[in-house]
């Protein structure tokens, strides 16, 4: 949709109150890591009051990685630096997610395949998000590794990881992560190979 997905629109108008004031993307881009990575240390505890508690801090921090871009965008702040921390900090904090995840349900149903399957969907996030990327990088201006359609895009589903961990849905999600994700990143990792062999 014009102007970004229905998240982006709902984050521009909570940040525009900041334009004009000392606060920076990168400032709400620490607080995204900080706030991300305490989430994931609660979801880790694999108790009722952490998984609460994870759900809640995961989704302030999911709004405040939107919130970073379109204050840096709305108020002309872009910067290659601000664009790599933002991107650093999201690739450690999504990859660490299903980590902590794994750790957390270490005395669910899943037992001791808990802690290998969020290795496995962290690892393949991960390398969804070096190869998209590189992908984006090197294709032309404005093209998106991963589409959304409808006013939503794939990132959006993060967002969901809040309500699904409310209810109690954090094993099966983690299994589908973990048997979907690697197949994402073999096909974005091909996408890239034919990119490099097409330009070469």
């Amino acid at each position: 949709m014009i102007g970004g997905s229905w998240t982006h629109l709902l984050v521009r108008q909570l940040i525009r109150p900041l334009l004009g004031t000392p606060v920076k993307p990168n400032h709400l881009t620490t607080l995204r890591l900080v706030s991300g990575l305490a989430a994931c240390a609660c979801f880790s505890l694999g108790t009722p009051s952490g998984t609460g508690w994870g759900g809640a801090i995961w989704l302030i921090s999911a709004l405040l990685d939107r919130a970073d871009g379109e204050l840096a965008r709305i108020g002309d702040m872009r910067s290659e630096s601000g664009h790599r921390y933002d991107y650093v900090s999201d690739v450690l904090v999504n990859t660490v997610f299903f980590v902590a995840v794994g750790v957390g349900l270490r005395n669910s149903w899943l037992g001791a395949w808990s802690i290998p399957l969020g290795l496995l969907a962290g690892v393949a996030l991960f390398l969804c998000m070096w190869w998209s990327e590189l992908l984006e990088r090197q294709s032309e201006p404005d093209t998106r590794a991963y589409g959304g359609k409808w006013g939503f895009d794939p990132d959006d589903a993060l967002m969901l990881m809040a309500p699904f961990a409310w209810l109690g849905w954090l094993a099966p999600i983690l299994v589908g992560a973990a048997a979907v994700a690697p197949f994402v990143a073999a096909a974005t990792g091909v996408r890239l190979l034919r990119l490099k062999n097409a330009s070469a």
